[in-house]
């Protein structure tokens, strides 16, 4: 077997074809590289092989198409299947020789997620496994385009059926969607020869051992294949005999079954067995509050996924397929919506996105649609005057475990909005983010309640711009009285807001004056009426505390009567600073910072907890300046900063029986730094050098051999 080796690697090497097959993968390679890492830095090496695996169906038959065809065409074959090495350990050193060809580019490869790291933070785990799928796809294609090479004497019909079998199995995916979007028989059998889904699943960041089993048993199969081609004409050649052929025949049946088997032995096996996480943030693995929660589980959920199995989401389907695995209380079903388009208004009236999930108990149901699997960010572009949004995270595990708590537990909270005031209404995000801590919540106008709910976890009151009566004040005080927690988001409004402001002053706080201008330029965005409050490490500003800015448009300064007061304790966890004055002045427009006589000096509280100690219990309030610190644009402006206060502030005032809100894993990671002149070395090298130096290395070593 080793000299077979040898003499066919020094083939290739004498031939030229190896190193124009090694210049042609550098080169292709180091193209996509220099794009996507170097120019734009990005920091993900599988954005590159993933660009590059149509290379295979090009230059695997081209590497290939020679090793066995030609030697039947020149009848030195028989040369071979005449000595004394067996045929398996041709076909081993053959097949050798043409992986040792192919692992030299991608042992050059392998020190690209290396450079990058010079520049910058990257996800080093998934970059490797990307070269590990490049690999494995390869050595695959290889082991297919040698069985080809064995079945003909014509090197161009060997590339032709090579190209063909690689395109069909790169494709395969696309054309069993298209033969049936749910999926039949011939599908599945089809499936089998789908050479790109365990590449594209290696790519996500999961070590997916059934795609590495596949692989290698799909090369092993190839390989005997071609073993019992070689076989078949071996004995062909000596004893004449056709029985040879039928036994032939049932070892490849045999061998076939065998892979077939192994195969499905591993799909069936807990995903919790055969994958391995390894991304940086372990998006694809249950934390374990949710494993904890999911083994607890008493009664059963079934969640229905709004998707054909076969073009569902590929990170969601592995998370449902973990919570899947961790417990028999918990069913997976698909529910095709082009079968089946009316499956959802059982659950809601509304209608809902595909691949979004609806989990049922016995107790509720809850839809958790798929636009909040994904986390996502905007940024103003005022080139355009419109937000762009790009995602930052995955909340599929989050999201899935917030409604298993939602359909199972016994009581949900609930929070009352005012309304009647001109408040603000909250956005779809604000209140998707009420759903996901399994909060119920409702609009209630006072005047239609002699008091408060009793049911009522706390009362939000989000930016009055008019003015409470005196009886909505009273029942609000009441309430208080009795225990009760309220947020209260201040407004900008022309007329005093004299009994809103009596509610504030119930818990020992005032309302300044006019409008809060900020000096301190480190304290706010553009305009100085645009406050970035100052943070204090609080439960509010869990998440955001020297991680991210809130940002307070608009604020109304907030201040502390007598922090010493007795029964009354408070936390001031956002603050402007010390420089910055309240406007009492009519404000003309928001060019307007001037500092006038009859200001007021600040500093203020922008964000104060406010807790009472009553006879039985206490009552809480916490108070915010600005209008605008729970809208979309606010949000936006600090990439969901402001959405995770007010998760903080609501998740706080409610009392859950378990808590096991787990936050959105995330997809930033920051992109690499690399000067120009850094950029155009590297590419230069990986680009033109590189393939270069092997083209003209190869063809001096085939000239100096043709001159001989």
């Amino acid at each position: 077997m080793f000299a077979i080796y040898k003499r066919e690697l020094k083939s290739y090497f004498q031939s030229f074809i190896g190193f124009l097959f090694i210049a042609v993968t550098l080169f292709f390679i180091g193209l996509y590289f220099s794009v996507y890492n170097m120019m734009n830095g990005y920091p993900y090496f599988s954005y590159v092989v993933s660009s590059c695996a149509f290379l295979f169906l090009i230059s695997v038959p081209v590497l290939t198409m020679k090793t066995l065809a030609e030697e039947k065409r020149s009848k030195t074959d028989q040369l071979i299947l005449t000595a004394p090495v067996s045929v398996g350990g041709v076909v081993i050193g053959k097949f050798l020789a043409l992986l040792t060809i192919y692992v030299i580019p991608i042992a050059v490869i392998s020190c690209y997620p290396l450079l990058m790291a010079q520049f910058g933070s990257t996800p080093i785990g998934e970059n490797y496994l990307a070269v590990l799928a490049y690999f494995l796809y390869g050595m695959t294609a290889i082991a297919i385009g040698l069985w080809i090479s064995s079945l003909t004497e014509s090197q161009v019909i060997a590339a032709v059926l090579g190209f063909i079998i690689l395109f069909l199995g790169y494709m395969m995916s696309s054309i069993c969607n298209i033969i049936s979007t749910t999926g039949n028989l011939l599908t599945k059998i089809l499936g089998c020869f789908d050479l790109y889904t365990p590449f594209a699943e290696l790519l996500n960041g999961t070590l997916n051992l059934e795609g590495i089993v596949y692989y290698v048993s799909v090369t092993a199969l190839m390989l005997f294949l071609t073993v019992q081609s070689i076989q078949k004409r071996r004995y062909s050649v000596s004893v004449k005999n056709l029985s040879v052929g039928a036994y032939s025949t049932g070892m490849i049946a045999v061998a076939m079954a065998i892979v077939v088997v192994v195969n499905i032995i591993m799909g069936e096996m807990p995903s919790s067995w055969t994958s391995i996480d390894m991304t940086a943030e372990k998006l694809y693995s249950l934390t374990d509050q949710s494993m904890e929660y999911v083994k607890n589980m008493q009664e059963d959920v079934t969640i229905y996924v709004i998707s054909a199995e076969d073009t569902q989401d590929a990170t969601l389907q592995q998370t449902l397929q973990r919570f899947d695995d961790l417990s028999e209380h918990i069913a997976v079903e698909y529910v095709d919506p082009t079968i089946n388009p009316m499956f959802h208004t059982q659950y809601t009236d509304s209608s809902i996105s595909m691949n979004s999930l609806i989990l049922v108990s016995d107790k509720r149901s809850k839809v958790v649609d798929y636009n909040y699997i994904y986390a996502t960010s905007s940024e103003f572009d005022y080139n355009t005057y419109s937000y762009n949004t790009t995602t930052t995270g995955y909340d599929g595990e989050g999201q899935i475990t917030s409604a298993l708590d939602y359909v199972l537990s016994e009581d949900m909270p609930k929070v009352y909005m005012t309304e009647g005031h001109n408040e603000i209404s909250i956005s779809s995000n604000f209140k998707a983010a009420l759903d996901k801590e399994n909060v119920e919540y409702e609009t209630i106008n006072l005047m239609d309640y002699d008091t408060i709910p009793e049911d009522a976890a706390c009362i939000l009151i989000n930016g009055a711009v008019t003015d409470f009566s005196t009886d909505d004040k009273d029942k609000v005080l009441a309430y208080l009285d009795r225990g009760g927690k309220v947020v209260l988001v201040l407004s900008y409004a022309e007329e005093e807001l004299v009994n809103v402001e009596a509610i504030a002053a119930y818990m020992g706080l005032s309302i300044a004056d006019g409008m809060v201008v900020e000096q301190n330029q480190e304290n706010y965005y553009r305009s100085p009426y645009y406050i970035l409050p100052t943070q204090t490490s609080s439960t509010y500003t869990a998440g955001t505390y020297n991680n991210a800015y809130i940002f307070a448009p608009y604020v109304k300064g907030i201040t502390i009567d007598n922090e010493e007061a007795e029964g009354m304790s408070y936390n001031t966890f956002l603050s402007t600073s010390d420089s910055a004055f309240s406007k009492t002045s009519a404000i003309e427009n928001l060019e307007d910072y001037s500092k006038g006589e009859n200001d007021i000096e600040g500093p203020f509280a922008v964000g104060v907890e406010a807790t009472k100690s009553l006879d039985e219990g206490e009552a809480l309030m916490v108070v915010y300046g600005s209008e605008q610190i729970f809208t979309d644009e606010a949000s936006a402006m600090v990439s969901g900063a402001n959405l995770t206060l007010f998760t903080n502030t609501i998740s706080g005032f409610v009392d859950h029986e378990s808590s096991v809100s787990i936050p959105a894993k995330s997809y930033e990671i920051s992109a690499l730094t690399i000067n120009q002149m850094n950029v155009m070395l590297i590419s230069l090298l990986t680009t033109i050098l590189l393939p270069i130096g092997c083209m003209v290395t190869g063809f001096v070593i085939w000239f100096r051999r043709r001159k001989r």
